[in-house]
């Protein structure tokens, strides 16, 4: 596919005296494409704190650097603000990651993930997004690199600019369209299902038949959940007999103490 990138200007707000003109210019739009960065972690149960939020129009997208400005109550109020609408993937875990700079209540802030699969888009990663809407792949070269060092190099910022206003044309394109209906997206999410299942199942009988195994019969989806649901209720029969026998051992104890201490 043809690579997608931003290609209008951008603008690195990272000194305070950068921010009301910023915010002036966002304040205007009516709906805005939002990311944010961090610095990667490689260490289980590590986390860094929010260091870019990366917010786009059509034209132009600014970078704030949070490591350098923290998180300006200005910008804070654009998220808070119902009447800018605010466009992002993943868009929970960017709003918390900013609250935890600043406390805000957000307000019509959409998530492009809740909406793909009214579509009939199942996939939910943004480079999946992005090229079922509209053909292109969007790089992700630059993906865990160091947010926060000292400069941003002009591939860092491309990259963040392009992550923000590929969420915002994903959102007007989506518009352009009718959502499907309830039934025609259920039916969607199981021959998903069922693809998942047949590959999985592809690749067990492959490995057993490398060990000289003849694959048993595949269930259908139908017997597998069946299947699936028959265990369920045996686990929860298990779980109640184990209380029962619980509860009678507790009154058991009980009633052999009371018997004790009446015991002339």
């Amino acid at each position: 596919m043809p690579i997608a990138a931003f290609e209008g200007e951008v603008i690195v707000v990272d000194h305070e005296e950068q921010i009301a003109d910023a915010v002036a210019y966002l304040r205007k739009q009516r709906t805005i494409g939002v990311d944010t960065e961090a610095r990667p972690s490689f260490q289980r149960g590590t986390h860094y704190p929010t260091a870019l939020v990366q917010i786009a129009t059509h034209e132009r997208c600014y970078l704030f650097r949070l490591t350098h400005i923290g998180m300006p109550q200005a910008l804070a109020d654009i998220f808070a603000d119902p009447k800018i609408c605010k466009v992002g993937l993943a868009f929970k875990d960017d709003i918390n990651g900013l609250r935890r700079r600043r406390n805000f209540v957000p307000a019509n802030c959409i998530d492009v993930q809740s909406l793909v699969p009214r579509y009939g888009i199942l996939d939910l990663g943004l480079q999946k997004i992005f090229a079922i809407c509209f053909g292109k792949k969007i790089s992700k070269t630059q993906q865990l690199t160091n947010w926060e060092n000292s400069h941003l190099t002009p591939e860092q910022a491309r990259y963040a600019s392009t992550d923000a206003w590929a969420t915002l044309l994903i959102y007007e394109d989506l518009l352009q369209h009718e959502p499907l209906a309830d039934k025609e997206v259920e039916a969607l999410k199981r021959e998903d299902k069922e693809r998942m299942i047949e590959h999985q199942q592809e690749i067990q009988d492959q490995r057993l038949r490398e060990q000289g195994i003849e694959p048993p019969p595949h269930m259908t989806l139908e017997e597998r959940e069946a299947h699936q649901a028959e265990k369920r209720r045996e686990a929860r029969k298990r779980k109640r007999q184990r209380q029962t026998a619980r509860k009678a051992a507790q009154r058991a104890a009980s009633t052999g103490e009371r018997k004790k201490q009446i015991k002339p």
